[in-house]
């Protein structure tokens, strides 16, 4: 069952209390309208101390692309990166022995995850996400699902909301990503837990050099063709920044073999992740695009003939403080010196006999 809002019925909806922002409803002639209101000034409360952002992102571009590959005939033929990813997030959820009566997916697109997760896990889904058309192809899942039209950058929703906050492959196109996180933690209630996953530095760095090189020997310089991307490093500070505790971050890679370098870029725009960084360069020269796949299949071709793309996906979990949380222990109170780690089975064997 899915339900789409506007303001009005979400006032009505006494569990989710949102603010003025972008919202869809199918009860005005099966039209999706927009509603204005102030989240910007909603969202200046939640600052987070910055508020000159430079922005790296078009994100009108970003819903514009996304619209797009939403739109196309078999669109979902391009989906099966991001529905790996929202499986492997479904496996962190059921990792954590809950129900979760309330939770969000922030850029669900088509429902990534929801379609993985059962009732007996989540009893309701609200699931945002900036393209209209994705949100209404999402996938069918069991779960009892509200659909909301908004950015990842304006989370319209009330303080202690979301029991679980869930995001997959859709905040490496935010451009205040510190605040993100912040208005996550936000948004969630005390002991409520956030996990995401989002491209890592080493995201298609196949592409990346292959273009580089070739508008190199081309044209005598180079333009970034693939949009900036954060470092592990940076992910785990900037969560402890917005307030989260005992955090979670690992690393994966998933590999992908095309038969060649034009055939990931067409699927790359499939899934909606175009480049839409401002600086980005508006068109690509027939020359330096041959010279790239040629360079791309020189450096990189398998034993097979197929060419890899390489996507580095960092998965986090982050959880609000409680105080039903587990606390360090007090400095000093240890029982046991680490000089005696080599000593542990004359001591187990010890206590064992002691306690017979």
């Amino acid at each position: 069952m899915a339900l789409t809002l506007c303001t009005r019925c979400l006032a009505h909806w006494k569990r989710l209390q949102v603010v003025p922002g972008i919202l869809g409803c199918p009860r005005l002639d099966g039209k999706w309208t927009a509603f204005s209101g102030s989240l910007s000034c909603y969202r200046g409360k939640a600052t987070s101390g910055c508020e000159n952002v430079f922005n790296v992102f078009n994100r009108q571009m970003k819903r514009k692309q996304k619209d797009w590959a939403a739109g196309q005939p078999g669109s979902q033929q391009c989906d099966y990166l991001r529905e790996e990813v929202g499986g492997r997030i479904a496996d962190r959820v059921y990792d954590i022995s809950r129900t979760f009566p309330f939770a969000l997916d922030l850029g669900c697109g088509r429902g990534y995850i929801s379609q993985h997760l059962s009732k007996d896990t989540v009893e309701t889904f609200v699931q945002t996400d900036l393209s209209e058309k994705a949100l209404k192809i999402s996938a069918v899942s069991e779960i009892p699902t509200v659909k909301v039209i908004a950015d990842e950058e304006f989370i319209p929703f009330k303080e202690n909301t979301f029991d679980l906050v869930v995001s997959s492959l859709s905040l490496h196109w935010v451009n205040d990503l510190p605040r993100t996180f912040q208005e996550i933690s936000r948004v969630l209630k005390p002991d409520g837990v956030f996990i995401g996953a989002m491209f890592g530095g080493e995201t298609l760095f196949e592409l990346r050099c292959s273009l580089q090189l070739a508008e190199i020997e081309r044209e005598g310089g180079f333009s970034p063709h693939v949009s900036p991307f954060t470092s592990v490093t940076d992910l785990g500070n900037l969560m402890g920044r917005a307030g989260f505790k005992m955090l979670t971050v690992d690393t994966d890679e998933i590999q992908i073999h095309y038969p060649g370098m034009l055939e990931v870029m067409k699927d790359l725009q499939g899934m909606g992740e175009s480049n839409c960084a401002w600086n980005r360069r508006p068109l690509l020269h027939r020359d330096s695009m041959i010279a790239a796949a040629a360079i791309y299949k020189e450096m990189y071709v398998e034993e097979d003939g197929t060419l890899p793309a390489t996507f580095q996906i960092y998965y986090m979990i982050g959880w609000k403080p409680h105080e039903s949380q587990a606390k360090p222990a007090k400095r000093g109170s240890a029982t046991v010196s680490f000089g005696d780690l080599d000593k542990v089975k004359e001591i187990v064997s010890k206590t064992s006999k002691q306690d017979k």
